[in-house]
């Protein structure tokens, strides 16, 4: 009764095999979510909060979004926000606080 994998096939029954094999789940998200999907979200949430802590205000919390935001910012030499459409760019040699 061992799994097909079981290098000793002496196991009385498949449970046994199995703890014998100290099985692990890799991984089990919220409502059967994997770790991918789960990292790319992290990975979203940290470059929005890395944009917010630079002054930029993202029109959202997707990559898209506050990658956007952060090549206007660049770009324009303000941070990207609410009132960006009326903000000037910064004067060279003036350095960020």
């Amino acid at each position: 009764m061992c799994r097909s994998g079981c290098a000793t096939q002496d196991h009385k029954s498949w449970g046994e095999c199995a703890r014998a094999a100290n099985l692990r789940v890799a991984y089990c998200g919220i409502g059967g979510g994997d770790a991918t999907a789960q990292n790319r979200w992290d990975s979203e949430l940290s470059l929005y909060r890395a944009a917010r802590a630079q002054g930029v205000q993202p029109d959202g919390t997707k990559r898209h979004q506050t990658e956007a935001a952060l090549k206007a910012s660049e770009a324009a030499g303000a941070a990207y926000g609410r009132d960006f459409s009326a903000a000037a760019a910064m004067p060279a040699g003036v350095e960020s606080a």
